[in-house]
């Protein structure tokens, strides 16, 4: 996984698109015992978050905001903090981290810091 930070918070991979190195193994499927919700029918949209911080925020409104665009596409917000094994299990480093899974609830593409709405829908292109 890469760690980028920039102090704006986002990501410098993000202009690029998410990265396809998925974490966790190549078996890692999240499913609604792990998101803590039901996830996507096409696809889902995991975004790791804490409390304090500020690219989450808009992170979850833009990921919101596809979700709502794309039928089928779920969106779920994980508190880091809250699900530390789970945040070790798939070496989330940093938040945001933005995970896309298909269907099968498979980790298709990752990206940690805010993305932009356009790098997002893109990523949605592999899952769905």
């Amino acid at each position: 996984m890469r760690v980028l930070g920039r102090e704006d918070g986002r990501d410098g991979g993000f202009g690029g698109g998410f990265d396809d190195r998925t974490g966790g193994g190549p078996a890692a499927r999240l499913g609604a015992s792990e998101l803590g919700a039901e996830p996507g029918r096409r696809a889902t949209l995991v975004q790791f978050s804490s409390a304090f911080c500020q690219p989450c925020r808009a992170t979850r409104r833009i990921l919101a905001e596809v979700a709502g665009m794309v039928e089928g596409v779920a969106h779920v917000e994980i508190d880091a903090e809250e699900q530390l094994d789970l945040v070790r299990a798939l070496g989330i480093e940093k938040t945001p981290t933005v995970l896309v899974l298909d269907a099968t609830g498979r980790i298709v593409r990752r990206a940690a810091g805010m993305p932009r709405k356009v790098d997002v829908i893109a990523a949605l292109g592999a899952a769905v």
